[in-house]
């Protein structure tokens, strides 16, 4: 029996690695988005003055580790057995729930996943307690720390709206003073500004989180505690003079200073409050089967863990280790840069490529919000109005602008990690375990809407951002309850069989996340090589470009649109199902094609410009090209898929046969582009025209049909015929269009030397 729990131990430690793994590649967001977005230092600088502050922070979280063991339930109420079983379903949830997250991109709150898979898994158990055992306490209350989780949960969703406002408020004030051009105005006031963040910083993370702290003794936080307005007088003064010494002497940047402090800072915080996250639980069961062993009890069924309910205090090397994972991952860790440029993204200066869509509750937030403004204007007057405008102005700033990439200056990256340290040490200091998630993205997103980075071009899409990630966290804390729950019961009663079980699962989704979250990096990173480009393009390579593109569109488009209309001939669902999901791919290829067109076209030589135009009539052919396929396969598979029946054998031919003549047809096409020789254009049309004859035949003969046999003709087979064969008309239109259009193409490549010389049947065609 006792070899089971020690199994159970084992695989908790190795759970412990992997956690720290996945959530600080999630939770890496908070304290590198501010300085890589400003681009403060090199990578290395700011990873090394990260991973210090990790490593200081960790002895720090000592406090807060109790939070894992007694915060959410009593643990008095369970006997080992239980809260071994407990422990583990809630670590067998976080790490495949934090793993999934990292791999889309989105931040999401290990605090709010730790304390909601404590709560269903512990749920689960009481439940089961109840149910097995009708002399147990019946009521729920019993086991469950309920006051407790609910200050933890209330402190989360206050910290959002806190965040939010405070970072805006405070970002609106210093843009104020300090403005887009803030050089000058930072030679007087930014050792001051400097002094006050370093001063806050020394507030709030070493005196208030020294009562976390496994390295200071009583006496020295005494000390501290005593001297609490000596030490910020001497900081804020010591610190100011410092400042603008190191500034007059050697022109230091203040604010590059900042914000490596306050990365410092705000790692040395998230460690401090966020460990417990991840080594919290196994340590508990660590601690839990160490004091079953020394007690010498031989039922592990009847062992009550009142011991847990007692002080907590963790080894200082334990802290220290796990620290040491949680900067080897920042290291090396693609799924961390990953989440953190979801947060840069929505909160960067400038206009660009959005990563998410518009919503309808978004668009309805900013009209909302234009229909605010253009009140205010008439409430506010125009001489304040104008004098504010002023100080945000950013012209001057965009001109001067040098280095490329940068997604906010560094008067935002300072005040992000200030106000973000000074909320999230606050948090840590009176023991609320509050997310360091929520505070760090909405500081971030109340600074950049205070900054006005969110503009009419780009408004829509990052509100639409902010509430996918904000439903993201609720969905967080019902997704952790149900799955831990669930692993509990399976876990309980399946015993070691339910253990193997569901690591064998959690393995396996971990794997193919990896897979799949390294197919999306290899597709963000051709699209970040195209916006981020700013080589100058020849016409000549736009040309090659369009032509290399516009052929593995045709050759796709070939294969998908035959095979869709074999395979619902023969009625294969699975079949039709695997050509969907090709045909939405090919879909969102030629989107982002289009959607890039402008980085192209920016980048064009002077002498090219007209060069644009050929290759934006190409890529709008292939759009529709795309849509003709996906308005022909839905309604085929949907037909196939509700088991309507299929057309009359002559008719199922007949479509079969003008099947073959469009392949042919995308078969001349292919070979006329590749090889540039369009000498049997004519002939092309003439295929294309007897196929045009062909459908509109097929068209009148059904119509004739059901004139003349009324009720024996099937509705639904009817109209999926007049489906295909309209949008099987509009794809072979489009298909002669592609060929023009690229037939035009070479013909101006040819004028303008940029070819070599075409036949002159070409050019008369």
């Amino acid at each position: 029996m006792h070899t089971l729990y020690l199994f159970i131990v084992i695989v908790l430690v190795v759970l412990a690695i992997s956690d720290l793994v996945v959530g600080v590649s999630n939770d890496a967001v908070n304290f590198l988005n501010s300085s890589l977005g400003a681009k403060a230092a090199p990578f290395r600088i700011i990873l090394l003055v990260a991973a210090l502050g990790v490593l200081i922070g960790a002895t720090f979280s000592s406090g807060m580790m109790e939070v894992a063991r007694k915060g959410i339930f009593h643990p008095e109420h369970f006997y080992f057995n239980e809260i071994m079983l407990l422990f583990l379903a809630v670590m067998l949830t976080d790490v495949i729930m934090l793993d999934f997250f990292n791999t889309y991109g989105l931040p999401t709150s290990t605090t709010v996943s730790i304390v909601f898979e404590l709560l269903g898994a512990a749920v689960a158990i009481s439940i089961i307690k109840i149910v097995r055992n009708p002399d147990a306490p019946q009521d729920l209350g019993t086991y469950i720390n309920s006051g407790k989780a609910l200050a933890i949960i209330s402190g989360i969703l206050i910290s959002v709206v806190v965040a939010f406002l405070v970072g805006a408020f405070i970002q609106w004030l210093v843009r104020l003073v300090f403005t887009f051009n803030y050089e000058r105005t930072f030679r007087y006031f930014g050792a001051l500004w400097g002094g006050f963040s370093f001063t806050a910083i020394t507030y709030f993370i070493l005196i208030k989180g020294a009562k976390g702290s496994s390295v200071i003794t009583p006496e020295a936080l005494m000390w501290i505690k005593s001297h609490t307005m000596v030490i910020l007088g001497l900081s804020f003064v010591g610190w100011s003079a410092i400042l603008q010494v190191v500034f007059a002497l050697f022109k230091v940047d203040i604010l590059k200073f900042i914000v490596l402090v306050g990365t410092f800072g705000l790692a040395m915080a998230f460690a401090g409050n966020d460990l417990v996250n991840f080594i919290g639980v196994p340590l508990a069961g660590v601690a839990s089967f160490q004091e079953f062993m020394h007690s010498g009890a031989t039922d592990p069924s009847s062992f009550a863990m009142t011991a847990l309910a007692g002080p907590v205090k963790t080894p200082t090397l334990y802290l220290l280790l796990a620290g040491l994972i949680m900067v080897l991952t920042m290291a090396f860790s693609k799924k961390a840069r990953t989440v953190t440029a979801t947060t840069i993204d929505l909160s960067r200066q400038e206009e660009g490529r959005e990563r998410f869509e518009s919503s309808v509750l978004a668009r309805a937030i900013v009209r909302q919000s234009v229909g605010l403004s253009n009140v205010i204007k008439y409430v506010v007057p125009e001489s304040v109005r104008v004098s504010v405008n002023k100080r945000f102005d950013r012209t001057e700033y965009n001109r001067l602008k040098k280095e490329k990439g940068v997604a906010f200056d560094m008067v935002r990256a300072s005040v992000n990690l200030v106000v973000a340290s000074i909320l999230i040490a606050l948090g840590t200091s009176m023991k609320l375990p509050l997310s360091t998630t929520y505070v760090t993205f909405m500081v971030a997103m109340g600074t950049s809407l205070a900054d006005r980075a969110w503009g009419r071009e780009s408004a829509v899409y990052r509100v639409s951002g902010v509430i996918i990630v904000i439903t993201g966290w609720f969905m967080t804390a019902l997704i952790a309850f149900t799955i831990a729950f669930i692993i509990a019961y399976i876990i309980f009663y399946g015993k070691i069989f339910g253990i193997l079980a569901v690591l064998s699962l959690d393995t396996y989704l971990i794997i193919k996340n990896r897979f799949v979250h390294s197919k999306r990096e290899e597709e963000k990173q051709k699209m970040e090589e195209i916006i981020n480009d700013d080589k100058e393009v020849k016409g000549s390579d736009v040309f090659d470009k369009c032509k290399a593109e516009t052929l593995s569109v045709l050759e796709q488009a070939s294969d998908l649109y035959y095979n869709t209309l074999i395979y619902f001939s023969k009625e294969n669902r699975k079949k039709l199902k695997d050509i969907q999901k090709r045909i939405s791919g090919l879909n969102k290829k030629v989107k982002d094609l289009k959607d890039n067109v402008y980085f192209t076209i920016r980048n064009l030589e002077e002498n090219s410009i007209e060069t644009g135009h050929f290759y934006v009539q190409a890529l709008d052919y292939l759009r529709e090209t795309a849509h003709c396929l996906t308005y022909i396969h839905n309604p085929i598979f949907k037909h196939v898929d509700n088991n309507h029946p299929l057309f009359p054998k002559d008719q199922m031919d007949a479509l079969l046969i003008l099947n073959d003549e469009i392949a042919a047809l995308f078969k001349h096409i292919e070979e006329a582009i590749r090889n540039d020789d369009f000498e049997n254009i004519n002939m092309i049309l003439d295929m294309q025209k007897s196929i045009l004859g062909d459908i509109k035949d097929l068209q009148k003969k059904h119509v004739k049909m059901i004139k003349k046999l009324g009720g024996d003709i099937k509705t639904r087979p009817s109209i999926l015929l007049f489906n295909i064969l309209g949008e099987s008309k509009n794809l072979v239109l489009y298909l002669v269009n592609i060929l023009k259009a690229q037939r035009d193409f070479v013909i101006y490549q040819k004028n303008n030397n940029l070819l070599e010389p075409l036949k002159d049947k070409d050019a008369e065609s």
